[in-house]
């Protein structure tokens, strides 16, 4: 049995469970993983910190607390997707060579970053922006600031497969990669630390920069990992005009 019939064939009430044991394993092995690489990279002079200033005394509490109502919202949304396939609304196909697999996993990381800009955007609107203050309560990032926002920006954040699923017959795998990748990036753009100083602020390689930044000074990089939706945009944000915000 392949791992899309087996998914499909399992009831409510596991796919939400098994979603609450993804999420939170991923989520758990990922920070404490990003944790010891910043640590072991500037032990070794490989690299620098972004911000060298102290958290707030409550700050990894707070985000520990937050991150813990994402993984219950993207736990148990894993019944949408799961819904769509018993609804017939979307289907997955039993197999797919290498190369498919690899392009289905390319175009969703992209789109990835094309959902990612457009409900960030959103949620720097006066109408939304109080449902993301919580995530930029973390000034100075951690591993842990990764998944700390409040419910409603997970919901936001949460349905990047929906449409896709809706408009191609994807592979399982693929699908299951997104929320992985998707969060070793995450890890990344909120590790606190500049893993290829040397980089433009433009370059791929160059995403935690860019996301600091967003966080020293919210008004612009709304982009995910990628550069090309803030340049498309105009919501660029440099380094030379932007300092540390104060706590």
């Amino acid at each position: 049995m392949d791992a899309g019939t087996w998914f499909t064939q399992l009831n409510a009430w596991q796919v939400m469970a098994l979603g609450l044991v993804f999420f939170g394993g991923i989520y758990g092995l990922g920070g404490l993983a990003m944790s010891l690489l910043t640590r072991t990279l500037a032990g070794l002079g490989i690299g620098r910190p972004l911000d060298t200033r102290a958290l707030k005394p409550d700050q990894l509490q707070r985000e520990w607390r937050q991150s813990f109502y994402s993984i219950l919202v993207f736990g148990l949304g894993m019944i949408v997707p799961w819904g769509f396939l018993q609804l017939g609304w979307a289907h997955l196909t039993p197999t797919a060579g290498a190369g498919r697999i690899a392009l289905e996993i390319l175009v969703l990381l992209i789109w990835n970053d094309v959902h990612f800009w457009l409900n960030h955007r959103l949620l720097h609107t006066k109408r939304l922006v109080r449902y993301h203050g919580d995530h930029h309560r973390s000034v100075v990032t951690t591993p842990w600031s990764t998944y700390s926002f409040h419910p409603i920006e997970a919901l936001m954040l949460g349905n990047i497969i929906l449409l896709p699923m809706l408009v191609h017959d994807f592979y399982f795998w693929s699908l299951a990669s997104v929320p992985v990748l998707s969060l070793i990036l995450n890890l990344i753009g909120h590790s606190n630390y500049d893993f290829f100083p040397k980089v433009s602020d433009t370059h791929p390689l160059a995403a935690s920069r860019r996301h600091h930044l967003h966080h020293a000074r919210p008004a612009g990089n709304y982009g995910f990992a990628l550069p090309f939706m803030d340049q498309l945009m105009g919501t660029q944000v440099k380094t030379s005009t932007t300092q540390p915000a104060s706590h």
